[in-house]
């Protein structure tokens, strides 16, 4: 075990040349980024879970009743054995020869059958008060880190000269604003990537999942081997469009749409600028460039530009998928009324339905086709916004 650590915590990969872990230690003169600083996110990460169990009970929730947001879920489907091993046992969205099978031997007609598993597959979605929930609590704690971040950072002189990040590297003390920020920022994540698998399932599962890791890594490379200034210019960057996605979630759960599509229009600005813009030309050219030219790479420099690379393609993912979804709902939506979060189940995770597709239960007998065809689909609220912010993005 020994011999492991020793090779894991290898000084020329995570350090510059001529650069010891001692040179790093904690003096009386001086405090300095230890890894073991880092154990205190995890029992961290289990109080913000549990502070956010008690904030979407007893502050989140009576908001939304006080917005009258429906807290009924999805209409559940009429009981039936064999439609439900069908779905438990075999799959949820049956072929058409599954279900001309299922029609002969039910005496229903194919429709009313599909119909049962939309219904049955919308069952187990969430309410639109659980998402409302979900969101008023991302939205407070991005508000509040968002807040400290901007508060702190205005006062260090490497916000204004992105130079200062890498002089004088890695001598620079750890103050408490950045291990707060740090401490914080990680627990959060850490809460947000395992919260993910018992959280509203999305069809990007895996890209969020993938993104978690990439922000708690980034995070952890950055504090251990001191890059810390640049770390705090990156969380503070990542918060801002998380803020206003969240908000405009908020207000559409509870039908201000107004509201919602101008914080649509105001999160798609900030998020495509500040991550295809500001990110790249910003942080992107002061870790590559500037860092090279002052300090000179080394393994674990590489390593930490290339999970900044990374973040920059999901960036670049992202937002192509909301200038999609802007463009299909202003295609698709009437003259002076549009909704951003309009659009179909084929986009991002989050754009999907909160409550069931169909109302109607299907009936005990066999019905004709023509009259199944006039049925009046309820794609929950018109299929708008209802999941996880964009990323978390970070």
């Amino acid at each position: 075990m020994a011999g492991i650590l020793a090779w894991f915590w290898n000084e020329r990969f995570w350090l510059p040349h001529n650069v010891t872990w001692a040179d790093l230690k904690n003096t009386d003169e001086a405090t300095f980024p230890q890894a073991e600083d880092l154990y205190l996110a995890c029992p961290l990460a289990f109080c913000i879970f549990m502070i956010r169990l008690v904030f979407e009970r007893f502050i989140a929730r009576p908001c939304a009743m006080g917005l009258k947001i429906q807290t009924n879920g999805p209409q559940k489907a009429q009981p039936n054995a064999i439609l439900e091993k069908v779905f438990t046992a075999i799959t949820k969205h049956p072929d058409e020869k599954r279900l001309e099978g299922l029609s002969k031997q039910l005496d229903w007609d194919v429709r009313t059958i599909q119909r049962w598993f939309r219904q049955r597959r919308n069952q187990e979605k969430p309410s639109t008060l659980a998402r409302f929930c979900e969101s008023m609590w991302r939205f407070t704690f991005y508000l509040y880190i968002f807040t400290y971040g901007v508060r702190f950072l205005k006062k260090t002189p490497w916000l204004w000269n992105t130079k200062e990040c890498w002089y004088n590297y890695p001598y620079q003390p750890l103050t408490v604003d950045i291990h707060y920020y740090y401490i914080l920022e990680l627990s959060f994540y850490l809460s947000l990537l395992f919260s993910q698998f018992t959280d509203i399932r999305r069809k990007d599962f895996l890209i969020m999942f993938l993104h978690h890791v990439a922000t708690i890594s980034l995070i952890v490379f950055s504090y251990v081997n001191n890059m810390a200034r640049v770390g705090t210019l990156v969380m503070c960057l990542h918060d801002a469009a998380d803020v206003l996605i969240e908000a405009a979630k908020m207000a559409n759960y509870a039908k201000c749409q107004i509201l919602c599509n101008l914080l649509f229009a105001m999160f798609a600005i900030l998020f495509i600028s500040s991550r295809l813009g500001v990110y790249p030309i910003w942080i992107l050219n002061t870790t590559l460039f500037e860092s090279w030219e002052i300090i000179g790479p080394y393994p674990s420099w590489w390593v930490f530009n290339l999970l900044l690379i990374m973040l920059q393609l999901l960036h670049s993912f992202w937002s192509y998928l909301i200038v999609k979804t802007a463009c299909r709902a202003i295609s698709k939506g009437k003259v002076g009324k549009w909704n951003p979060l309009h659009v179909s189940k084929d986009d991002r995770s989050d754009i999907e339905s909160s409550s069931d597709e169909d109302d109607s239960p299907p009936p005990n007998q066999k019905h004709h086709t023509s009259a199944t065809n006039g049925t009046n689909k309820n794609h929950g609220t018109n299929g708008y916004l209802m999941g996880a912010p964009y990323p978390d993005e970070h």
